[in-house]
């Protein structure tokens, strides 16, 4: 790499890395990938006698152990009996300890949907009248903090160490069989499996804290370790761990016996039984992803699975390969055309398996076009689509270059298009010195072991058996061949501008696995909708008109009474108020006006203020009372009893 392009370079991967990081830190904590669509006692809800259990039902299936559903009094202390149980279908429930007090109870759940992320959230009901609760439930979602952030980017790095594996290993063997004797392709494949190695074995720690308290404390806790191993994620993980090992052992041979093997017989063999070895590998690293998340559950998981497994080693071979030439044009020996030729093939066969698998995963997981612009997995997929199509683009480029290196005159002294023409200036024709001619390529590689015997020679004849002289003098020609060798590849412009084109590829897919990574751990737009349907219509079927008393006392003479709220459906959208004012003894008091103001100040949404109107003595009524969205909302009742006597009291109570 020249000195005006190695700045260039950095700053290229500096950026790069920002955006990446911006886009893994701008992602939202996991959302709900299983939706609460009910509950009994319902949201809200004034009971008048303490039930014996109190159920929830999910959009779909839900892990729920011990502990995972609590049911806390207004003081903040426990009333169930921890012991959760399924109810049939999608529902579970909790029972509850007899002889609860009248008052407003909290219930608080943390459960994992069945593609593997963790889904949290909280809700009250009262018994016999609402009452005040010191209970305090945190904002933070689940999956969120601390311990969410570094398990996605534990999941970032198992992504990149499996495009890196299992793509500059297909590279190797299916572009490049020279290329398992160069160090620069053996350090990315075994930064591969190191980092996936590493990131796995970070997802299985993290993972019960990751679903459960979300504490960095937790991490290290061999109980939730322990149920976390009993999971499907858990035993997803430690199966990559096993295939993991066995990856290990391939890319021994792979460096090893493979490039030591000179016979093209028995090359060729070796060949043929690393990649059936090689593939079942990937297939099954690749079948831990799909048999954990998204493609495990939904729609036609039988068929979703195995697409997936397509889809990723398509995308590793693609990538990874792209990476592996991209760090060979970079430091690398001198590579064929007829390799970067083969890559080109390889590559596009890659593409056309990533377009077919992923219009069917786009389809599954998103289903309507409403879906695929309302909701966020929608939106996503459609920046993975533009990034994809940009990819595809540059890559037409880097085939033009292609081209134009199977098209170099074979005149050129070095059979290895890169370089060609400079070597010829560098040797001075064609009757150069042997160094020079042998300057690229695997004849580069022969010039370097000359230029190694050369110098012992010189010292065995001076008599003066200076070993480390030889040696010396050895290392420096290898130096100086490696040195021209580069400033060779560097000047020539086709390799150059082949360099180039795929720089640019490697920083699109940066970004992209970037995309991809927060696509996998956010809810797919298909089971949002269904979530939002079924939520939607449980509330048509349990909604109420939502009741509630209110006392009030303006100070003046006969000041007191108590102001009822009706509120019919208590509904997100349009609904009824009624208002009836009544004096302690429950016959109607007559005053002169009554105010309504709704606040939801959780979302800092109001007061939203409504007039009723008197249609009689002590009643008020009001149409369309607009509730933007579903929440704990603060309604508040101004009365006023005479010309200076006026008084505001309010209550909070659950809408939506």
């Amino acid at each position: 790499m020249s000195r005006t392009t190695a700045p260039r370079v950095r700053t290229l991967l500096l950026l790069l890395l920002a955006v990446t990081g911006a886009l893994l830190a701008g992602a939202a904590p996991v959302s709900a990938h299983a939706a609460l669509t009910g509950s009994d006692p319902q949201q809200g809800a004034v009971v008048a006698e303490a039930p014996a259990q109190v159920s929830l039902t999910f959009s779909e299936q839900v892990a729920m152990s011990d502990g995972s559903v609590r049911v806390l009094d207004p003081k903040g202390e426990r009333v169930d009996t921890g012991k959760t149980s399924g109810q049939g279908g999608n529902t579970y429930a909790v029972k509850l300890h007899s002889g609860l007090p009248d008052g407003t109870f909290t219930v608080t759940y943390q459960v994992v949907s069945a593609d593997s992320h963790p889904v949290s959230g909280a809700f009250t009901f009262s018994i016999g009248a609402p009452s005040k609760t010191t209970v305090a439930v945190s904002d933070q979602e689940a999956g969120g903090g601390i311990v969410g952030g570094l398990y996605g980017f534990a999941r970032y790095v198992s992504y990149t160490g499996f495009i890196l594996l299992v793509g500059g290993s297909a590279f190797v063997l299916a572009c490049w069989q020279g290329g398992s004797g160069v160090r620069a392709v053996q350090r990315l494949v075994v930064s591969g499996w190191l980092a996936l190695t590493g990131a796995t074995l970070a997802m299985l720690l993290l993972r019960g804290s990751y679903t459960g308290s979300g504490k960095v404390g937790d991490v290290f806790d061999l109980d939730l370790l322990s149920q976390v191993l009993q999971t499907k994620t858990g035993a997803a993980l430690v199966s990559r761990l096993l295939l993991l090992a066995a990856a290990a052992l391939f890319v021994a041979v792979l460096f090893g016996a493979y490039e030591k093997r000179e016979d093209d017989e028995g090359k060729s063999d070796l060949t043929f039984g690393l990649a059936i070895g090689g593939f079942v590998v990937a297939a099954g690293l690749a079948a831990t992803w799909a048999m954990a998340e998204h493609a495990s559950t939904g729609l036609q998981a039988n068929i979703a699975m195995p697409v997936d497994v397509l889809h990723l080693l398509a995308v590793a071979v693609w990538l990874g390969g792209l990476s592996t030439l991209l760090v060979v044009l970079h430091r690398g020996p001198s590579v064929e055309a007829a390799t970067v030729n083969r890559f080109s093939r390889v590559a596009f066969a890659s593409v056309i398996v990533l377009v077919v698998t992923g219009v069917y995963q786009s389809w599954r997981q998103v289903g309507s076009w409403s879906a695929l612009t309302g909701t966020w997995y929608g939106q996503l997929l459609m920046i993975k689509v533009a990034l994809v199509v940009v990819l595809v683009g540059i890559a037409y480029f880097s085939r033009r270059w292609t081209g134009r290196l199977t098209q170099t005159p074979v005149k050129e002294p070095v059979k290895v298009p890169v370089g060609a023409s400079a070597s010829k200036k560098e040797s001075g024709g064609s009757g150069g010195s042997k160094e020079s001619k042998g300057s690229g390529g695997p004849k580069g590689a022969k010039g370097a072991k000359g230029a190694k015997a050369r110098p012992a020679k010189k010292g065995a004849a001076s008599g003066g058996g200076d070993g480390k002289r030889a040696a010396q003098l050895a290392r420096q020609r290898a130096a100086v061949a490696a040195t021209r060798e580069k400033r060779l590849r560097d000047a020539d412009p086709l390799r150059s501008g082949l360099r180039r084109s795929v720089l640019a590829e490697a920083g699109v897919a940066v970004v992209l696995l970037a995309v991809t990574t927060v696509l996998t751990s956010t809810e797919p737009g298909r089971t949002e909708e269904e979530a939002k349907a079924a939520t939607a219509a449980a509330s048509e079927q349990t909604g109420g008109a939502l009741s509630l008393d209110i006392p009030f006392d303006t100070g003046g003479q006969d000041g007191k009474g108590i102001a009822r709220i009706e509120l019919d459906p208590a509904r997100v959208g349009g609904n009824d108020m009624h208002v009836y004012v009544e004096r302690a003894n429950g016959k109607a008091f007559d005053i002169p006006e009554v105010k309504v103001a709704f606040t939801l100040k959780a979302k800092d949404i109001g007061p939203l203020p409504v007039v009723p109107d008197r249609i009689a003595t002590g009643h008020w009524t009001a149409s369309g009372v607009q509730i933007p969205m579903a929440g704990s909302w603060q309604i508040a009742v101004t009365v006023r009893t005479s010309d200076i006597d006026q008084v505001t009291v309010d209550k909070n109570a659950q809408i939506g």
